[in-house]
């Protein structure tokens, strides 16, 4: 009988190589210090596009919902200024639901000569949770950083810096209302010895933070970079990383190693659950000391093509002098809003902006719950503000820069590349001393985690032989814990570099040491019996062979029964990183 049990849990696999020498790129640093950092240093994730003769990098924003308006603020170290845009939020929603690894296994029970035996219980284990003026009065002509831009884009204003002192950068900060931490100063210096710029962006007067939107950066070079020098100053231990990538290939880290970890460390009867860990200790071992990546996904990039990302009925013009008391009709029939004045709650955003915006621009009356109000806007039509209305022109603007244009350029994002790669690690403050970078490399196969199911086989004794996807046997007593392997099994299977193009170059190389280990585990309770001489505490049960591979004394097959449950841990393996940064490399002479 099979029954299976499986969980999506963040995963992942990544690349590097030395051929090339990395150019040093951005962080990002926040405002209110490390005390009380408002952008989550442990939630945001990164899509870059590579397009050959373009980058663009899409920054995910998740923040402490503790976080005011007024105090949200950040900055973006980077090498020239790019083309800023509105991200999709539904992208990010849609790759991470798209690309999210399961691990998890099917039941198997021998047959035991017993008609009426039946099947034990099996419970369904999951776990939870895997989307422009300042005011600034600098002189732009005196000493201290230039003010090379100043824009609105969506909900942020955002100003970019050229220049001055690393003292000057900060004393600007400050009297702009980003308070840093003096830590700050040194990589700062660092930065603006290599020519950086800073982009510091802030949310607009009035705007709330469920207004929070991605924000694309667009450079017309063709390298992408995670900053992280930057991000050590209010980073955890073992921050969790994630980058998504779309492009022509599979892509690559350039200067950061690979890793493949061992599966055997992983705890497969609890679906996986001390992933983190296994991960953290496979990076951090000899030969990648703290600076690789997994690879979660490399495939088709279709599997992130999925409802909400954009619909051909979204339109914005339509608001644009529409009746107030008729724009959750208009937005329903858009397939954006779904309200019921009889359900709980009454009004359920398809879009995770939607919310935002019409409280900014058809808020509710005094005194009225927002969802009673959307509910039935003709219920309230007398108190509605029509002067904040303003017969729905600067609605319509907003959500068609918001909503409708990053969303059809997020689905034609999908259709131009063929292939996304996802990545993932994690790393300490004192690891974040380089900047990854990344490139595409056509000679690599794909990876899919998102099936990673082992075979729990339960003898007729009551051990059981776990079968995981690479063909590895583990046999388990009483079909009890998973054994622990001791001290002296590896975490990590392989660690290489990885090319421009062409095969890993092997660093370390652990599969011979695992399966020796395995084998001497194995063997030692008796198993496989033809191989070790004999059953051990894995003895043989009724209607085994002597090989140790199931008999059928009733002349039937086993039986088959579904079961499981799935959990998506993307939000859990959020990773830890504001803002971006793109450069060229420099060419060896």
């Amino acid at each position: 009988m099979n029954r299976t049990l499986w969980i999506p849990i963040a995963v992942a696999l990544a690349f590097t190589t030395s051929p090339r020498e990395a150019d040093a790129c951005g962080g990002t640093f926040c405002d209110a210090g490390p005390t009380s950092m408002p952008v989550d240093q442990t939630g945001e994730n990164i899509l870059f596009a590579m397009g050959g003769d373009y980058t663009e990098a899409h920054i995910q924003i998740q923040y402490d919902p503790n976080t005011t308006a007024a105090t949200f603020a950040w900055v973006v170290p980077m090498q020239s200024v790019p083309e800023f845009s509105v991200g999709s939020q539904a992208l990010f929603t849609s790759m991470l639901a798209g690309t999210v690894p399961a691990y998890g296994f099917a039941y198997q029970f021998d047959s035991c000569g017993d008609p009426g035996m039946t099947s034990p219980s099996t419970t369904a284990a999951s776990s939870a949770g895997d989307p422009g003026d300042t005011g600034s009065d600098s002189d732009p002509t005196g000493p201290g950083p230039e003010i090379v831009l100043e824009q609105t884009v969506g909900a942020f204003d955002i100003t970019v810096l050229q220049g001055g002192t690393a003292q000057e950068v900060m004393t600007w900060l400050g009297d702009n209302g980003y308070e840093q931490d003096p830590d700050a100063e040194p990589i700062l210096a660092e930065y603006l010895a290599e020519n950086y710029l800073f982009a510091a962006f802030k949310l607009t007067q009035g705007a709330e933070t469920a207004e929070i939107h991605p924000i694309t950066l667009r450079f017309d070079h063709d390298e992408a970079c995670v900053p992280l020098r930057l991000t050590r100053i209010a980073a955890q231990d073992d921050m969790e990383v994630r980058t998504f990538f779309l492009a022509s290939d599979r892509v690559v880290p350039q200067n950061y190693k690979h890793v493949l970890v061992n599966p055997l460390k992983l705890d497969w009867p609890s679906l996986a659950a001390n992933y983190k860990s296994v991960i953290t200790l496979a990076v951090d071992a000899f030969g990648a000391d703290g600076k690789a990546f997994v690879t979660e996904y490399a495939g088709p990039a279709d599997v992130a093509i999925m409802p909400g990302i954009h619909d051909p009925s979204w339109s914005s013009a339509v608001f644009a002098g529409l009746p107030p008391v008729e724009v959750i009709d208009t937005l329903m029939a858009q397939g954006l809003v779904f309200c019921d004045e009889f359900s709980q709650p009454k009004c359920t955003y398809v879009h995770a902006l939607i919310e935002g915006l019409l409280t900014t621009h058809l808020p509710a009356p005094d005194g009225v719950a927002a969802d009673e109000f959307y509910a039935c806007l003709s219920c309230y039509e007398d108190m509605i503000d029509v002067a904040t209305w303003a017969e729905g022109a600067a609605f319509a603007a907003a959500m068609q820069e918001r909503i409708v244009a990053p969303g059809l350029h997020a689905r034609g994002l999908l259709d131009e590349f063929p292939t996304l790669t996802r990545m993932y690690t994690t790393i300490s403050p004192a690891e974040m001393t380089e900047d990854p970078f990344f490139w595409a490399n056509p000679a690599l196969p794909d990876v899919d985690l998102r099936s990673a199911i082992a075979t729990r086989r339960v003898l007729c004794n009551g051990d059981a032989v776990w079968t995981l996807p690479d063909g590895k046997e583990v046999y388990v007593p009483n079909d009890g814990a998973w054994p622990g392997f001791g001290e002296e099994m590896p975490y990590e299977e392989e660690i290489s570099e990885i090319p421009e193009n062409g095969s890993p170059i092997m660093i370390i190389d652990n599969r011979a040491t695992i399966t020796g280990q395995l084998d001497a585990y194995n063997c030692a309770l008796g198993w496989p019996a033809n191989e070790c001489g004999g059953a051990g505490t894995g003895g043989l049960g009724t209607g085994a062979d002597s090989s140790g591979e199931s008999g059928d004394s009733t002349g039937q097959d086993d039986d088959t029964a579904g079961c499981g449950c799935a959990s998506d841990r993307s939000t859990t393996g959020a990773f830890a990183l504001v803002g971006i940064a793109l450069l060229r490399r420099r060419k060896r002479r």
